[in-house]
């Protein structure tokens, strides 16, 4: 397992939690297949497809990776539940500015 890997499967287990970003910070349109986001610190328009909406709608209250992962599974048909995958979705959406560390 890589260093990568092991950060987020230990983030699975509770070590970090996360939360969308304040709605006051974000504006978010939906646009067919596409959603806009547009983010008011940085002034930029994230334009992005599924899943990013429904991560960003499931974070309204602070979630640990193997939490996001189980309400995702419960909400959604997930053939491919990795939580490797949702850590590295996360850790990008963090450094957008859409995500934050609760």
């Amino acid at each position: 397992m890589t260093p990568d890997a092991r950060r987020h499967d230990q983030q699975g287990r509770g070590e970090v939690r996360y939360l969308a970003a304040d709605p006051r910070t974000i504006r978010v349109v939906p646009l067919d297949s596409l959603t806009a986001i547009y983010h008011r610190a940085s002034g930029i328009t994230h334009l992005v497809a599924s899943p990013v909406p429904e991560l960003l709608a499931a974070l309204d209250e602070p979630r640990t990776v193997r939490s996001l992962l189980d309400h995702l599974a419960r909400e959604y048909e997930l053939g491919d539940a990795d939580p490797v995958a949702l850590g590295e979705r996360l850790t990008e959406l963090e450094a957008a500015g859409l995500v934050r560390r609760a």
